[in-house]
């Protein structure tokens, strides 16, 4: 068994940027390039190799089915920051501030049909793995278009964030466990709650990070403070504190969903944290957690090789960045 961090370092050796890709058109080719150097923390494709170590040794299929996630990821990342008009990305520019739109769009788009590529060498019979990537792929559009779509809506409920950020987020944790787990040849029992133990981390995960972008450090997350809030995005804090808000709460989000300004981060700050928002965003990480955690102990697998997705787990939910 391999820890996380040793992963990442095999996953770094084979999965270079500068081999992926070919050299011309330079336009499109060296902007994906650049996504892939900024790094990561590379928590979906380890997920793919940890959930198929988790069933037996690593099978080549795995690093596959390993790189298909994180360029999949990617894709969606380049997409997401236009969508976003997001000035950064890691700490460095993002790919549209640099290259432009359009090589930001075809970029992303290329990089997706890539992430194809590799799957197809995949030796194992291949139809439960693409009909899963399929469906996770749909549903991440369906997330991301929904969360789109939240900005606009006044009536967006608390399940309705939570089932966009599974659609959009989790899912594709989930994806990578069940897909690393099914390569190793794991039963559907053991595979669909290693998807359900990723599915609860990956809601537990986002719900950090949406406290993360309101109260983290900008400087370590590598990222503006507040950018949920600058983009009026109705995260779970937003809609806890509308929920709880006071007459006087009420008018002031008001104002500031119709409003910029320079007080606009801090004002809402404010009420996240009056109105008991900032609270009850901990508590359901909490929740969210241990549900996770209540899914993994139910794979049927010596308890000792599960400890290195525990570890894994519990410092994404602890994490300050």
């Amino acid at each position: 068994m391999h820890s996380f961090k040793e992963l990442v370092g095999k996953f770094e050796e084979r999965f270079l940027p500068s081999a992926l890709f070919p050299s011309a058109p330079h336009t499109l080719y060296e902007p994906c390039r650049y996504i892939l150097s900024l790094g990561g923390k590379r928590i979906r494709p380890i997920l793919c190799l940890m959930g198929n170590e988790l069933i037996g040794d690593l099978k080549e299929d795995a690093w596959h089915g390993a790189a298909a996630i994180e360029l999949f990821h990617n894709y969606t990342l380049i997409h997401d920051d236009i969508m976003d008009n997001a000035p950064l990305r890691r700490g460095k520019p993002t790919i549209h501030a640099i290259y432009g739109l359009t090589s930001g769009i075809l970029s992303g788009d290329v990089m997706s049909i890539y992430a194809y590529e590799q799957l197809a060498q995949i030796k194992q019979p291949i139809a439960p793995i693409l009909s899963l990537f399929n469906k996770t792929a749909i549903q991440v559009c369906e997330g991301q278009q929904l969360d789109m779509d939240f900005e606009q809506r006044n009536d967006v409920s608390i399940d309705d964030y939570i089932h966009m950020i599974t659609l959009k987020t989790s899912v594709l944790l989930a994806c990578s466990l069940k897909m690393g787990a099914l390569l190793a040849g794991s039963t559907g029992g053991n595979a669909d709650k290693l998807y359900e133990f990723g599915k609860n981390l990956g809601i537990a995960f986002q719900l950090k990070d949406d406290y993360l972008d309101a109260f983290g450090d900008a400087d370590r997350l590598g990222k503006q403070q507040g950018g949920d809030i600058k983009a009026n995005k109705k995260t779970y804090l937003l809609l806890t504190a509308l929920q709880n808000a006071n007459e006087s709460h009420k008018k002031e989000i008001a104002y500031w969903l119709q409003n910029d300004g320079d007080e606009k981060v801090h004002a809402m700050l404010s009420i996240f944290s009056e109105s008991g928002a900032h609270t009850a965003c901990h508590e359901a990480v909490e929740h969210y957690s241990q549900k996770a955690f209540d899914c993994l102990e139910d794979v049927a697998v010596l308890s000792k090789r599960k400890a290195a997705l525990h570890e894994l787990a519990t410092y994404l939910l602890q994490r300050d960045k």
